[in-house]
């Protein structure tokens, strides 16, 4: 085990940092899942696989969202410009 400078082990921040990665990465294919995959199966008689197939709502969410982190970041990178030289 690594100890740094401050006495704190890098083996469980290591270990924080794969537990955040894994929960990402868990939390993206739910979100692929529900958005595209669900999409292509059949019918199923499955009350939440079936709620989860009709939704549309995910369907849109990413699309309609790109737009807006645009604009978004616009915004920052003008706020950076504009303090920096002010």
């Amino acid at each position: 085990m690594v100890i740094s400078e401050d006495g704190k082990s890098r083996s469980r921040t290591t270990m924080w940092g794969w537990l955040l990665v894994g929960i990402g990465s868990l939390l993206f294919l739910g979100f692929l899942f529900t958005a595209f995959i669900s999409k292509l199966l059949p019918p199923s008689n499955h009350h939440l696989l079936a709620a989860i197939r009709n939704d549309r709502y995910y369907c849109y969410l990413v699309p309609l969202t790109l737009p807006v982190l645009v604009v978004a970041v616009y915004f920052h990178w003008l706020s950076m410009k504009l303090f920096r030289h002010a």
